[in-house]
């Protein structure tokens, strides 16, 4: 019997997750691995449940400040996408700074800005928001540059307004780059989340999953923290799952990149 494409995306992954548990379960319990050092995973699946209150809380402070960052970034990176595209120049002179958003670690900036933002929520999403921006600038304003020159030159011919070419050619044209942004975007607002909250909670403050892991590493609850890890990865591949199903519910009927697929 053989899976449809869909079927093998969930069967195939599932079977090698199962595999890998397994062998991690029979590694730990044939070597008799002391659980401060790695637990089982029934052992994490065990405190899951057991502290469940706590890290599903945790889990919501950290999502919050995930989603408002991804939210955050998502709308300043279209809006300056926007801005590059209708302007050359200002492309030219803000692009340097955008790159060099990019490649300045989070880690070193984000003690500066919880002192200069008072609010710990606001300061984590500002932090947050640095870390997933540059994707949406850069997959935006590339999709917004990449327009077949013929659909572009009878857009000329027919003498279609600046406002007709975004909304009619450019738009369309760029929603594969967009929603390839947007996937990378989701688990990067996630990441800087978490970092953020790790700056944070070194300072006392901060309720989320990084915190959380903070607290069972000075405490030695080794199977905590790797069940916040569980949950932030989980999350991290939820939220890229999401976006994949926006993607194929935006161009699934009409665009190649999703027509295509086998």
């Amino acid at each position: 019997m053989s899976l449809s494409p869909n079927a093998q995306k969930i069967v195939w992954p599932g079977l090698v997750a199962v595999l890998l548990l397994a062998l991690w379960q029979g590694l730990v319990v044939a070597l008799d691995v002391p659980v401060f050092l790695v637990p089982a995973p029934t052992r994490v699946v065990q405190v899951m449940f057991s502290d469940g209150a706590l890290l599903f809380g945790a889990l919501l402070v950290t999502l919050k400040i995930t989603l408002f960052a991804f939210l955050c970034a998502t709308l300043l990176g279209v809006l300056i996408a926007f801005a590059f595209v209708q302007s050359p120049v200002i492309e030219t002179a803000l692009f340097p700074y955008a790159v060099l958003l990019q490649v300045t670690p989070i880690v070193a900036i984000a003690p500066l800005i919880i002192i200069w933002i008072k609010d710990p929520t606001a300061s984590l999403v500002i932090c947050a928001t640095l870390v997933a921006l540059f994707p949406i600038i850069a997959n935006t304003t590339l999709g917004l540059r990449s327009v077949n020159p013929g659909l572009m030159s009878y857009f000329k011919l027919n003498r279609a307004t600046r406002w007709q070419t975004l909304t009619r050619l450019r738009i369309p044209s760029a929603l594969p780059y967009f929603f390839g942004g947007l996937r990378i975007s989701s688990g990067l607002a996630l990441i800087g989340a978490v970092v953020a909250e790790f700056v944070a909670g070194t300072g006392g403050t901060g309720t989320g999953l990084a915190y959380q892991i903070l607290q069972a590493g000075y405490q030695l609850n080794i199977p905590r923290m790797f069940a916040a890890l569980v949950l932030i990865t989980a999350t991290g591949v939820g939220l890229f799952g999401l976006m994949s199903l926006l993607s194929t519910w935006a161009l699934g009927s009409w665009h190649e990149s999703e027509t295509g697929r086998e």
